[in-house]
């Protein structure tokens, strides 16, 4: 499309600068030929509060694209706006022709205010006796679009929209100056990604995509004259209203108004015409709510990535703003949710006999080394409406409230508020890991009696028949005898690591959790875990804190990386509308991107490989090492997944909860069973088994079909 080449209008730009005629142009183009006094005076002192640089740096909201891991299956999107940046070239020649011909008809001959479309708009209104004709042309109502975009609030907004004649000749003075810092070309472009097109689409891009289900380069004549004339009057003009009259008669005005301007011919206008407007509409989704139907889980994982994106500095100064710039800011987000992954992942959980359960069963796998979070998978299904959910499980609650099952939308795996589940022996983890950290090495012998006398008070939590001490016992009296940290943890004899917690000191241990990424969220635990109480809590090393499945599942991967931590991320990439990736700044004052791995070497990686050496005896598997004893507590775990793995059970006092926490070096996982209604009641010891299978098979098909990778051995020095 060229560009005619436009007359001298010097003589009317003069004389709005100097505001001789400004109360005739604005009066002609907007409002009844009346007195306005004082006009020129207020124009002077209130008209250069934006430039064309403000106009052109000011940025329309866009929507937010969220993917997959594959980068190309979408999860959902977020938008206030629904908008997307297209460039010109992107467009079809019809809509930007269409848009000229129905809106500004010589947009390309005058230089942002159009002097005969004043005249003329005087005449008419002066006949009609009120505004019955504008004078705004595209350059003015990109103008008016920029300043409500750029608003900081909501009395700039008013400024920009008021129908007032000071703001009309804001608009034309700022127009004409942008006709001298931009081309047409770019003007009509931010037009047309600006502009408002009704049913929530803004833009051209989003015009096109939800009346027609098509990309904006692929707009026919019919269809670019249909979005054209709903500019004017998004509603009145709206074709997927029951009457599309009024749609068509304004559509058929458009394709006259392009055929006198030579961009149809007679017979192509003809032929156009007498086309009915057919739609394909589509809703595009908005928010965690609107994943796809048959991908429902994902709106667990959606959530997370929600609540992880609150917490960012870099996307503003609080949760309020950071999700703002998520529904405005136009990112494209590649997540590290794992299609293939989570598919496997839902088989072990969403089964038919969990799906009516108050026990949330739950997986959560996260990619050691990297920290990405593959899947987060749970037995319940993502809804706001629970009017058909089961009773509460909570007598107190019951007959006042429903329980969170089968639909919820409370983040039962991590990521936000709930305090999380107590996670029993998987915590001995820590205490070994601890002691190991501090030179103790896996050959660490005790004779580990049925029942230890601690010299833990018994206010941390056990029976109280001791002289007042804790006096933890062991699940069987086969666990008693003399146990190194290999059979200790292949058994989970607790007095093992009772005694070991003593050794290393428990304080050493919870802030080995720590660094580990456990957080305390509950009053308790908060206080169990203060300086001058974490020395005092020998039952930690029980699992009698709270823990979500997200915080267990990235400790051990801890692990499994040989001790390299790495935050917790929902995300591998994040780009802005222009394509580059979104950084903070870093303590050290250089900018990182968002999605890069945020890591740091947290144990020593000898002391890790040697913690992997003893936990691969629960799963049934060798140690490179030492010896096992004999049996383990979860011993068919090898012979399902089928290659190198290690792990933890966990259960609780009275049964409440059942963990698995496994893994290989590929893959971090931890699973739960419990009641996040009522965490006291009890899951039951027949249950301890799901947990264990979930974790297996689960391992066992998101590995399949790739290279068997081995645990590196630890050295001889911490085998001792």
């Amino acid at each position: 499309m060229t560009n005619p080449t436009r007359p001298n209008s010097g003589r009317i730009v003069y004389l709005l600068r100097a505001g001789l005629i400004a109360g005739v142009v604005v009066a002609a183009a907007a409002f009844p030929l009346v007195a306005i006094g004082g006009l020129t005076a207020k124009a002077g002192a209130n008209l250069v509060e934006k430039t064309p640089a403000d106009l052109l740096a000011s940025a329309p909201a866009q929507t937010s694209y969220v993917y997959a891991a594959d980068g190309t299956t979408l999860i959902t999107t977020f938008y206030e706006e629904h908008r997307r940046y297209v460039p010109l070239a992107q467009m079809s020649p019809y809509i930007q022709q269409a848009i000229v011909a129905s809106e500004d008809s010589r947009f390309y001959e005058h230089n942002g205010v159009d002097p005969k479309g004043v005249v003329r708009a005087f005449v008419a209104n002066q006949q009609a006796g009120g505004v019955s004709q504008g004078a705004s042309t595209l350059t003015m109502q990109y103008v008016r679009m920029a300043l409500r975009d750029s608003a900081k609030d909501p009395f700039e907004v008013q400024q920009a929209t008021e129908q007032t004649p000071l703001r009309k000749l804001r608009e034309m003075r700022l127009a004409l100056d942008l006709e001298k810092e931009t081309s047409k070309a770019q003007i009509l472009e931010r037009y047309l990604n600006s502009a408002y097109f009704g049913h929530r689409a803004y833009g051209i891009y989003s015009a096109s995509e939800i009346f027609f289900s098509k990309l904006p380069k692929d707009l026919s004549p019919v269809e670019a004259a249909t979005l054209a004339g709903l500019v004017k009057a998004p509603t009145a003009y709206d074709p997927a209203s029951s009457d599309r009259k009024a749609a068509t008669d304004r559509r058929n005005y458009v394709l006259d108004r392009m055929q006198a301007m030579a961009y149809l011919s007679p017979q192509a206008t003809a032929t156009a015409k007498a086309e009915p407007i057919q739609l394909r509409l589509s809703s595009p989704p908005n928010d965690c709510m609107s994943v796809p139907e048959e991908r429902n889980s994902w709106g667990f994982f959606c959530d997370y990535l929600k609540t992880w994106w609150s917490i960012q500095p870099a996307f503003g100064a609080n949760p309020l703003e950071r999700l703002d710039k998520l529904r405005r800011g136009g990112y494209t987000i590649v997540t590290s949710l794992d299609p293939k992954i989570h598919d496997a992942a839902e088989q072990r959980v969403l089964t038919e006999e969990s799906a009516g359960s108050p026990f949330a069963h739950g997986l959560v796998a996260v990619e050691p080394g990297t920290g990405y979070v593959r899947s987060m998978a749970v037995n319940r299904v993502y809804s706001l409406d629970q009017s058909e959910n089961g009773a509460h499980s909570d007598p107190s609650r019951r007959g006042q409230m429903k329980g969170n099952y089968p639909n919820t939308v409370v983040p039962l795996l991590g990521g936000g508020g709930l305090p999380g589940y107590q996670a029993g022996s998987t915590f001995k983890m820590f205490t070994m890991v601890a002691a190991l950290d501090a030179g103790l090495g896996l050959g660490t012998a005790f004779d580990s009696p049925h029942r230890i006398v601690s010299i833990y008070p018994d206010g941390s939590g056990g029976p109280t028949d001791c002289g007042g001490f804790w006096c933890p016992s062991n699940a069987s009296g086969a666990m008693s005898g003399r146990q190194t940290m290999w059979s200790g943890f292949g058994k989970s004899v607790n007095t093992y690591f009772v005694w070991l917690e003593q050794q290393v000191g428990a304080e050493n241990v919870v802030r080995l959790a720590e660094r580990l990424g456990l957080q305390w969220r509950t009053d308790i635990d908060k206080r169990q875990a203060s300086p001058s109480q974490a020395n005092k809590w020998g039952s930690f090393t029980l699992g009698v804190s709270d823990v979500t499945p997200l915080e267990m599942a990235n400790a051990y991967a801890t692990i499994a990386a040989e001790g390299r931590f790495c935050e917790a991320l929902p995300v591998v990439s994040i780009t802005g509308p222009d394509g580059t990736p979104a950084t903070y700044r870093s303590g050290s004052g250089m900018d990182l991107e968002i999605a890069q791995p945020r890591c740091n070497q947290e144990i020593d990686p000898d002391a890790a490989r040697a913690a992997t050496d003893a936990a691969r005896c629960p799963t049934g598997d060798t140690p490179a090492r030492g010896s096992c004893g004999g049996w383990s507590t979860a011993d068919r775990v090898r012979g399902i997944v089928g290659r190198p793995v290690a792990g933890k059970t966990g259960t609780t006092d009275s049964d409440r909860a059942a963990w698995f926490v496994g893994y290989t070096p590929e893959l971090a996982v931890a699973s739960f069973l419990s009641d996040p209604d009522s965490p006291m009641n009890p899951v039951g010891s027949g249950q301890a088994n799901k947990p264990i299978d979930a974790v297996a098979g689960f391992l066992k098909d998101a590995l399949k079909d790739q290279p068997v990778r081995q645990f590196n051995p630890p050295s001889d020095r911490i085998s001792a």
